[in-house]
């Protein structure tokens, strides 16, 4: 089932791949509320006047595509995106509930050595690591938080990426091959957000 979806993304590095990520949606891009190419230059208006505008797209959407970029903590709106869109929300009569997010990792010089490292382990397995310090603490805080860890593998206690985290890193390839799959992934999460222990403000400069 299509959902709606917003993209969150600084600009300067990862207009292309908010390009590409909109075209591998295919069909189901018409349900995509975010920016593109098309979109009105904001960067005149106040701020208020900005925050409304993203608020406006955030609300009616059900999952949020992250693009993690070198710099993105730079960015003066993707922490502020995630949080709001970490929110429940009323409008009227209605209330909007808390956004799935899926992070995609941007390929930078022909690969994602920039974020992310593989590790073998002693026992023949192999473990990846996310580095911490490129991205928003909002999307730190968010990993690895299911309250019941299911492990990808019981012998090396290797952590499932894709369930153990509400927040799940993906590169850009396996995103691009098949969008669905992760939108849909991030969509069921939200749908079960009990089961994670999710932080919704930064420690630091929340």
């Amino acid at each position: 089932m299509a959902r709606k979806t917003f993209v969150s993304y600084k600009y300067s590095e990862s207009v292309d791949l908010r390009d590409k990520i909109i075209e591998s949606l295919g069909e189901e891009a018409k349900y995509y509320t975010g920016e593109t190419s098309e979109s009105p230059y904001l960067g005149d208006l106040q701020t208020e006047t900005i925050k409304d505008h993203l608020k406006s797209m955030i609300y009616n959407t059900s999952v949020i595509i992250v693009i993690l970029s070198p710099e993105m903590t730079k960015s003066s709106w993707i922490s502020w995106e995630l949080k709001y869109a970490l929110k429940s929300i009323k409008r009227g009569d209605q209330n909007s509930k808390p956004n799935g997010i899926v992070a995609v990792v941007q390929k930078v010089d022909g690969g994602y050595d920039w974020l992310i490292t593989h590790n073998p382990n002693s026992n023949g397995c192999s473990s990846r690591r996310v580095s911490k310090k490129p991205l928003p603490e909002i999307i730190n805080l968010n990993r690895f938080n299911r309250k019941e860890t299911l492990y990808h593998c019981d012998n090396c206690k290797t952590y499932d990426s894709m369930q153990d985290s509400y927040i799940s890193v993906i590169t850009e390839d396996s995103f691009l091959s098949n969008p669905t799959y992760y939108i849909e992934n991030a969509y069921e999460k939200s749908a079960s957000i009990d089961e994670f222990d999710i932080k919704k403000q930064e420690t630091v400069n929340a």
